[in-house]
């Protein structure tokens, strides 16, 4: 995970309420100052991949708003699938203008030929979880508010194939759409058909450590659980069914017939994207989980990488998926 997470050095500083080191600090005065994912894009055509993009507001009370993406290629004659896709970033960092996070769902909406739908959900801890889970529901919901095509959105009502929608994220984002896969399970959202999930590298965790996290990651795991604690200060803690799907009851019912499961072989959170697999092979889902690892590569490499062939190989094995 160190290519994002850095040494995993967890420090103490008299100066702040709360301090992760090079990602965020809470001042006493309860202002949030992010270290990480300042650098931000405007929409717009992008010259590169031909994609175009806008953001829009999807709730004014809320501010939770969405950066949309058209491949060149769109017609209104061949809809084309939806993908909904969740950040990372702990749940505290990190948005959807980010030139990381712009610049890859360019990448991803001309190769994988989808609209893309990227959420800016609120982050944490000003707006601690389930804010952020609620506002990607409020953001699934609106996207099927277009579906017989009177909504809001005129890229949506004339290019969009509502037969075909994912949800799709990286880190928290992964951990947010197998949430809300698991929502949809049991209360569907009228308009869409879910057919599956893109999980990469996701961010799960629990109280007690697994695999790599007993030896080498143990000190890792300490430091990315601090994302979990900041975001979620209610007093579930690390074995809330948010963040341990082992934990969560309802496993089972998880409302899409197929899931791709992306992890890396560096990343510290790798042994619980494996066990994440285990855990839906063994509850009962009626569906089916496919898997790719990414050799040699750490915690969420295409975002910083985005030409290198791991990242290539990643972007074709979604766009088989889908397609």
């Amino acid at each position: 995970m160190s290519s994002v997470f850095g040494s995993g050095e967890i420090s103490t500083s008299d100066e702040y309420l709360h301090e992760i080191t090079g990602f965020i600090r809470v001042h006493k005065d309860g202002h949030c100052e992010r270290l990480l994912g300042n650098n931000k894009l405007p929409a717009g055509i992008d010259s590169s991949t031909g994609v175009e993009s806008k953001d829009v507001v999807i709730s004014p009370e809320t501010n939770v708003s969405a950066r949309l993406y058209i491949p060149k290629s769109a017609t209104s004659d061949r809809k084309l699938p939806i993908m909904i896709y969740f950040h990372g970033g702990g749940f505290v960092f990190e948005s959807t203008t980010s030139a990381a996070y712009h610049s890859t769902l360019n990448r991803f909406t001309a190769e994988l030929n989808v609209i893309s739908v990227s959420v800016d959900y609120r982050l944490g801890p000003e707006y601690p979880v389930p804010a952020g889970y609620n506002d990607s529901w409020e953001a699934t919901h609106w996207v099927a508010s277009h579906s017989a095509g009177c909504g809001p959105d005129t890229w949506l009502n004339e290019f969009a194939d509502f037969s075909k929608v994912f949800l799709a994220g990286d880190s928290a984002g992964a951990n947010i759409a197998h949430n809300l896969a698991i929502r949809f399970g049991s209360d569907r959202i009228a308009g869409i058909n879910l057919e599956g999930i893109i999980l990469i590298h996701l961010y799960f965790g629990g109280n007690d450590p697994i695999g790599s996290e007993l030896g080498k990651h143990k000190q890792l795991k300490a430091f990315t659980d601090q994302f979990w604690n900041l975001a979620n200060p209610s007093g579930t803690g690390l074995d809330d069914p948010l963040f341990n799907p082992e934990k969560d009851p309802n496993l089972s019912g998880l409302g899409c017939s197929k899931i791709l499961l992306a992890v890396a072989e560096k990343d510290s959170l790798r042994d619980r994207g494996l066990h994440y697999k285990e855990l839906m092979e063994k509850s009962g889902w009626a569906g089916k989980v496919e898997m790719l690892e990414s050799k040699d590569e750490d915690h969420a490499f295409f975002l910083f990488d985005q030409f290198s062939q791991n990242t290539s190989t990643l972007c074709n094995r979604i766009c088989t998926f889908i397609n």
